[in-house]
C-alpha cells in the first residue's frame, strides 16, 4: 500500500494497491469495496488489514455508498448499524475519524485543511465532475470553518486521459463544463482526462496546494480498473488527521 503523510501539518492520505488481502479470483487480493460481488468476510478482513496498516481502528473509517452525484455528507461518528448514505462526498470536523473512497478507476480526492481540523473525501468519475461533486465538498468544508488556501488536496490512481477513450459527443459535454477535462487517447481518438479536470476544479475554487498520482489504473495490473476487468475489486484512499507523533508519523 502507497502511504503519503504530510507530517508536519498532521495530515494524511493513503492509497492503497490490489495487494495484501485475502480475496480470491477475480478480486485478488485487497479488495476493498463492499458491493462488487466479493465475499462479504473477505472484504472486512482486507478493511482491517488496510487500516492496521495505516494504524487507523477499522470502526474509525467511514465510508460511502457512492452513486456518482454531487451530495456531501457531514460526518460526526461511524455510521454503526444506521444505513450507509448515498453520497458521493464525506467531510468531518471529527477528530479521529478516517474517511475513505472507493474507485477502479475513477478519480478519489482527498482533502484536508489542518488548522480548521477539517477533512474530506470525494468520489470524482466523468458523471461527478459533470455534477460538481468536487465544489460541493469543498463549499462543506468551508461551512465547518476551513479555508480553500489552506486546503491541501491529492487525487490518487485513476484512468489517465491517455486511455479513457469515450464517443466525441461525450467529450464535448464533459469539455463544455470543463474544458481542462478534454483529452486524446493515445491512438487518438476522443478522450476525458477526469482527474485533469478535478484538479482545475479545485483551482477554480482556492485550492493550491495540490498533487496526483502519476498510476493509470487501466495501465497498472497493481491496480483495479473497472474499465479493462469489469467484474474486479476497489480500491480505497483514506484521509486523516493525527498530530506529528500520531499514529501512522514516520511511515512513507
Amino acid at each position: 500500500m502507497r502511504h503519503h503523510a504530510i507530517h508536519d501539518s498532521g495530515a494524511h492520505f493513503a492509497f492503497t494497491d490490489r495487494w495484501g488481502g485475502v480475496s480470491a479470483v477475480p478480486y485478488e487480493e485487497l479488495n476493498l469495496g463492499g458491493a462488487v460481488g466479493d465475499d462479504p468476510g473477505a472484504v472486512r478482513a482486507n478493511r482491517a488489514v488496510a487500516a492496521g496498516k495505516l494504524g487507523l481502528d477499522p470502526a474509525d473509517v467511514v465510508w460511502m455508498n457512492q452513486v456518482h452525484g454531487k451530495d456531501v455528507a457531514k460526518v460526526d461518528g461511524p455510521w454503526g448499524d444506521g444505513p450507509i448514505p448515498s453520497v458521493d462526498g464525506l467531510v468531518t470536523a471529527t477528530p479521529r475519524l478516517a474517511l475513505a473512497v472507493l474507485t477502479a478507476d475513477c478519480t478519489p480526492v482527498l482533502l484536508a485543511d489542518p488548522v480548521a481540523g477539517v477533512i474530506a473525501a470525494a468520489h470524482a468519475g466523468r458523471p461527478g465532475l459533470l455534477a460538481g461533486i468536487v465544489p460541493a465538498t469543498v463549499a462543506a468544508m468551508t461551512s465547518l470553518g476551513a479555508d480553500p488556501g489552506r486546503i491541501v488536496a491529492r487525487t490518487g490512481p485513476a484512468v489517465c486521459g491517455r486511455c479513457y477513450e469515450v464517443p466525441e459527443g461525450m467529450r464535448a459535454e464533459v469539455a463544455a463544463a470543463e474544458p481542462a477535462a478534454w483529452s486524446e487517447t493515445s491512438w487518438g481518438t476522443p478522450a476525458v482526462d477526469v482527474t485533469a479536470g478535478v484538479h482545475a476544479q479545485l483551482a477554480a475554487v482556492g485550492v493550491r496546494d495540490r498533487r496526483h498520482s502519476g498510476i493509470c489504473t487501466l495501465e497498472s495490473r497493481d491496480h483495479y480498473s473497472y474499465r479493462r476487468d469489469r467484474t474486479t475489486g476497489r480500491l480505497a484512499g483514506y484521509v486523516w488527521l493525527a498530530p506529528p507523533d500520531g499514529p501512522g508519523a514516520g511511515e512513507e
